[in-house]
């Protein structure tokens, strides 16, 4: 690899491990922010049983589990890697109304490295989010699936989209424009690295990325 090659690429990685931790200290705010008002909710629920009004304590309960209900987005894979990239996508995707359905079991301890997982899932699921912001907020769906099948990673990402694609050379093009395909093809790239495959499909109204990494 050339000295440029290699800047343009450290570059990158630079960049995306920024975009994550942003990311991940945007949930630990949002987790201090809500440690604060459950402070102030068991204040309230001690006066009231102090009082005697079980009534009003028991509905106030159940605007806290609504509540609860509505931010409880935190997904444990078993990975803390894979947790903390996943959660901070997740949190974004609430954000972006963006209805999300993840399924993910992990071993706590990879072959692959954490920047590398980082740059995998991270690219993926920040090009389906881009392709998802094209559409009505209604339609927007993501859907995530990673588990251990034999002794391979397998991990796929489907989001919605409109009409189906139609490959530029091996690749699809990508909705972020030059940035989207360098991310792309890295991905593609650090897969490859490791011995493992990616496939993609494209339909109408969604497109799907899988990869298979070796264990």
């Amino acid at each position: 690899m050339s000295r440029r090659s290699e800047k343009k690429l450290a570059a990158f990685q630079n960049a995306i491990m920024e975009q994550h931790y942003a990311e991940v200290e945007n949930i630990y705010r949002k987790m201090r922010t809500w440690r604060h008002d459950y402070h102030n909710h068991i204040q309230v629920l001690a006066a009231y049983l102090e009082q005697g009004d079980t009534e009003k304590a028991r509905e106030f309960l159940g605007e806290i589990q609504d509540t609860l209900t509505k931010v409880d987005t935190v997904l444990k894979t078993g990975n803390t890697m894979i947790d903390a990239i996943l959660n901070s996508k997740l949190s974004l995707m609430h954000a972006r109304e963006i209805r999300a359905d993840a399924t993910a079991k992990v071993p706590a301890k990879l072959s692959v490295r954490d920047i590398d997982l980082c740059v995998i899932i991270g690219n993926l699921l920040d090009n389906a989010m881009e392709a998802c912001e094209k559409l009505p907020a209604g339609s927007r769906f993501i859907r995530i699936y990673i588990n251990v099948k034999g002794t391979h990673l397998y991990m796929s990402f489907t989001n919605s989209a409109g009409k189906k694609q139609e490959k530029v050379g091996t690749l699809f093009r990508s909705s972020k424009g030059a940035l989207g395909g360098l991310g792309l093809s890295r991905v593609d790239s650090l897969v490859a690295d490791y011995g493992g495959y990616v496939t993609r499909a494209s339909e109408d109204g969604g497109f799907t990325t899988e990869v298979i990494l070796p264990l």
